[in-house]
């Protein structure tokens, strides 16, 4: 199992969108994938799931079967935790579902986090829940892949959510707010990532397997905004043109590379377009953009558009995929 956060702690740069659009093609491409929603705001759950379907999973059960239900019994200290319900999606997509009462774990995953130098058991128990819920639903769905959707923030559940994760991607906006989030993400990232490599050396329980907490950066995608006559292309490509420095300064804690630009940066996944309309038909038909369908309203130059988007995708799915060391489906 191969597990990849997607990580920004701005919000609004089209985090949750990349996570959904690429758990679909890598189902598209024949890859058992588990999409995995870390999010309180459970902004990713919606868009797979509408609201009836959510009421049943949140309110219809003793248990809950989210994310939160599968975390329940070691938060309380019932019990320790359990394998989450999964939501097919489609055939090889399988979804944990969020839940807005995951926040409510924010508290224990934060006053767990020094008594791990103490090598208190239920620290490590409590630390690798995450983790351990993710390998579970990876278990039970046959997935070789999962793809982790997390909130914007530097918070003690996002802290657990990127210890669980062995590849961190860094979804960006061309402005200034993505730049200064990537001066505080990377040094973050290194931080935590050096903590808790002191901390699981002194697991005392054996036969408990916790995370590597590897976190290592894969690289970044660029979501373009839409031209509009307000914003002209030339403030874009302003900040774009700083991209490359600012992620090899601030993640990779390397020096700049003269000529570096977006399009010869080997840390740049993709650029990837502003879909325009083609979103509003994927929200309202509930599916992809680069499923849509004339149906769906795909109709005249959304053809095309949605055909770009598949090509898209394919092409940021296969290059993440060799970039991690997932194996794809000839």
């Amino acid at each position: 199992m191969k597990t990849i956060a997607f990580f920004n702690n701005k919000g609004g740069v089209g985090k949750t969108s990349l996570v959904y659009h690429l758990a679909w093609m890598y189902a598209d491409l024949g890859l058992n994938v588990v999409a995995a929603d870390l999010d309180p705001q459970a902004n990713l759950t919606s868009m797979f799931l509408d609201d009836d379907r959510l009421e049943e999973l949140w309110n219809g059960a003793e248990t809950r079967q989210t994310i939160y239900g599968a975390l329940q019994p070691l938060l309380e200290g019932t019990g320790d935790v359990s394998a989450p319900h999964l939501e097919e999606a489609a055939p090889g997509l399988n979804l944990v579902v969020g839940d807005l009462a995951l926040s409510e774990a924010e508290d224990e995953l934060s006053s767990q986090w020094p008594d791990c130098l103490d090598r208190k058991p239920r620290a490590f128990r409590v630390l690798s829940a995450l983790w351990r819920v993710l390998r579970l639903a990876a278990e039970e769905s046959e997935a070789a892949l999962v793809l982790v959707d997390v909130g914007p923030n530097l918070g003690a559940l996002n802290r657990a959510a990127l210890v669980a994760a062995d590849h961190v991607a860094v979804p960006l906006a061309p402005d200034l707010y993505s730049l200064q989030g990537l001066r505080n993400l990377g040094p973050t990232l290194r931080r935590w990532r050096n903590e808790w490599r002191e901390r699981r050396e002194r697991n005392p329980i054996p036969g408990l397997e916790i995370p590597e907490g590897a976190m290592y950066p894969v690289g970044y995608v660029v979501m373009q905004h839409a031209v509009r006559l307000d914003r002209p292309v030339k403030a874009y490509d302003r900040w774009m043109q700083r991209i490359p420095d600012a992620y090899r300064q601030a993640v990779l804690d390397e020096q700049p590379q003269p000529g570096v630009t977006i399009d010869n940066d080997p840390h740049c996944l993709a650029t990837l377009k502003h879909y325009r309309s083609l979103m509003p038909l994927a929200q309202e038909a509930r599916k992809p953009m680069f499923h849509l369908k004339p149906a769906d309203g795909a109709i005249g130059g959304h053809t095309k558009a949605v055909q770009d988007c598949y090509a898209d995708f394919r092409a940021l799915a296969r290059r993440i995929a060799h970039a991690c060391g997932v194996a794809l489906p000839s």
